[in-house]
């Protein structure tokens, strides 16, 4: 049985991704952000003060790949590191000043990437778009090896 890339939907959702990140780049290389910090800005700017685990689990990264995320953040003025008033051990992450000038800058620009993704779409067919995609995500966020079903 052959798999073409025109049918593999790793192959073509992994080729999506790469341009769309070749797209976000070119639009916030000027605020000194880079792609992969983007994730964890969007999930700050959503709830700021959150733990590395947090962002980690929410991000959906590896703890070390956050972690060198989170470091060049914050040589780059983006986030500081707080102590947890409730919890010494914890540390909280926050968005500088500099960060929350950036935040509608950087919004507007993952809006541009969106739009020329979808030009030419409808916004139902982009609206399905995202919902199949999230339950793409559902099923394999899900699926632990010892289920079976239909190849895609």
């Amino acid at each position: 049985m052959k798999l073409s890339p025109d049918e593999s939907l790793g192959y073509q959702v992994n080729l999506l991704a790469r341009l769309l990140e070749n797209a976000l780049r070119q639009e916030v290389a000027a605020y000194g952000v880079v792609p992969g910090q983007f994730p964890a800005l969007l999930n700050l700017y959503q709830q700021d003060g959150l733990t590395q685990a947090e962002l980690t689990r929410r991000v959906g990264i590896e703890q070390p790949t956050m972690a060198r995320t989170l470091q060049r953040m914050e040589r780059d003025g983006l986030i500081i590191r707080d102590p947890d008033p409730d919890d010494g051990r914890r540390v909280r992450i926050r968005l500088t000043p500099l960060a929350l000038k950036h935040q509608s800058p950087l919004a507007q620009a993952g809006h541009e990437v969106n739009a020329r993704a979808t030009a030419g779409l409808e916004p139902a067919e982009v609206s399905a778009f995202l919902e199949t995609l999230a339950r793409l995500v559902a099923n394999l966020q899900h699926f632990d090896g010892r289920e079976t079903g239909s190849a895609t």
